[in-house]
C-alpha cells in the first residue's frame, strides 16, 4: 500500500516528483528608480480571461521582488528556446542581470527582452501568502507574441526542446 502522508520537502522527493510537470520559463521585469529590474520565474500561469489576469510566485527570499512590487507594474517575458542563458542570468544574485541583454520599454515601462517569444505588461493587482513564496496576481494591460519563436521549456531540472506531435488527422 502507498504511503499517502505528505513527504518532507528536504528529502528531494518533492522536487523530483513535481519536476515531472513541464513549465515554461519567464523573466519578470520592471523599471525601477535606479534602472531595470528582473528575475527568472517558472511559476507563471494564465489565471483568468475575464478580467484578464496572470499570476506568478516569487520566493519570499527574493530581494528583487520587493523592488518590482514598489513600481506597481511589471512585465512578463516568456523566454524562447534559445534563451537558456538569459534564464540563468536573471536567476543569479549579485550581478547586473541586464548586462549584454537587449531590451526596450514596454507599454507600462517594464523592460521587454529582445528575442522573447511573448510579452505581457501588467499592473499589480493582489498578493497572497503562498508559504515560502508569494502568489502575485497582475492585471494584463497589453500583450504580444512572436508566433515564429518556440518557448524555453524546463522539465526534470533541465531545459528541453519541444518536439511536434503529429496531429490525430495525420495518422
Amino acid at each position: 500500500m502507498r504511503d499517502l502522508s505528505a513527504p518532507a520537502a528536504a528529502d528531494g522527493t518533492v522536487r523530483e516528483v513535481l519536476g515531472h510537470f513541464a513549465t515554461g520559463v519567464a523573466v519578470i521585469t520592471a523599471r525601477g528608480p535606479h534602472g531595470p529590474l528582473g528575475l527568472t520565474c517558472q511559476s507563471f500561469v494564465s489565471l483568468s480571461l475575464d478580467p484578464l489576469l496572470v499570476s506568478f510566485a516569487p520566493a519570499r527570499t527574493s530581494r528583487t521582488w520587493p523592488l518590482i512590487r514598489e513600481t506597481g507594474t511589471f512585465g512578463v517575458n516568456v523566454l524562447a528556446a534559445d534563451q537558456a542563458e538569459v534564464s540563468a542570468a536573471f536567476a543569479r544574485s549579485g550581478t547586473d542581470r541586464f548586462h549584454g541583454i537587449g531590451w526596450s520599454p514596454g507599454p507600462g515601462g517594464a523592460p521587454l527582452l529582445d528575442g522573447a517569444c511573448a510579452w505581457i505588461s501588467c499592473e499589480l493587482r493582489n498578493e497572497y501568502d503562498g508559504g515560502d513564496h508569494t502568489l502575485v496576481v497582475g492585471r494584463v494591460v497589453a500583450l504580444g507574441a512572436d508566433p515564429a519563436r518556440e518557448p524555453l521549456v524546463f522539465h526534470r531540472s533541465r531545459y528541453r526542446e519541444l518536439v511536434p506531435v503529429p496531429s490525430a488527422h495525420a495518422r
